[in-house]
């Protein structure tokens, strides 16, 4: 169509980074040994929370490093809706179930952010049972994942903005990392 012609292209290196995201938060472990809920609404979860942890990282960073964080956000909420309409969802309720998405996506934003910057470990992961295993509670599950994402969050610390704009990302492995 025409109009294709002046929609804004997503760049290599935001798709690249957008994969490694992905690619991580299926990691077999996470829904095997960790007993994250192998649905759509746990894969979601975790998709989310790898989001969570890379713009957290990048937030603050020097110029392009929010340029790329929203583009990044841009992308997900696209493949959430294209994943809605294959999941056959009407284009009426698109809209509104991806709103909803969106603000899941703040209020974890906003509990995994204070988890990780808070003193006290069952905070996070309170957060992480919270809506991780929402259908029914797992303490013990929800801090080995809340171990995971202290750990991946310091690895993200530990690389430069510019080798995440790459989609060089360094996630640790959620099982040994958890053990």
């Amino acid at each position: 169509m025409v109009f294709d012609l002046f929609k804004r292209r997503t760049r290599p290196e935001v798709i690249a980074a957008y994969t490694q995201i992905v690619a991580q938060a299926r990691q077999p472990g996470f829904y095997a040994e960790l007993k994250v809920p192998d649905t759509v609404d746990g894969r979601f979860e975790m998709i989310m929370l790898h989001m969570i942890l890379v713009i957290d990282r990048l937030r603050g960073a020097p110029d392009p490093a929010s340029d790329f964080s929203q583009e990044l956000f841009d992308l997900f909420f696209q493949d959430m809706d294209s994943s809605l309409r294959e999941m056959g969802v009407g284009d009426l309720s698109v809209p509104k179930k991806v709103k909803k998405m969106a603000e899941a996506f703040y209020g974890r934003a906003a509990s995994y952010s204070e988890g990780l910057r808070a003193e006290d470990e069952a905070e996070l992961g309170a957060a992480v049972d919270r809506n991780v295993f929402a259908e029914t509670s797992e303490p013990v599950l929800a801090g080995r994942i809340a171990a995971y994402i202290r750990l991946a969050d310091a690895r993200l610390r530990a690389q430069t903005p510019e080798d995440l704009m790459t989609g060089a990302i360094d996630w640790p492995d959620p099982v040994s990392s958890t053990e």
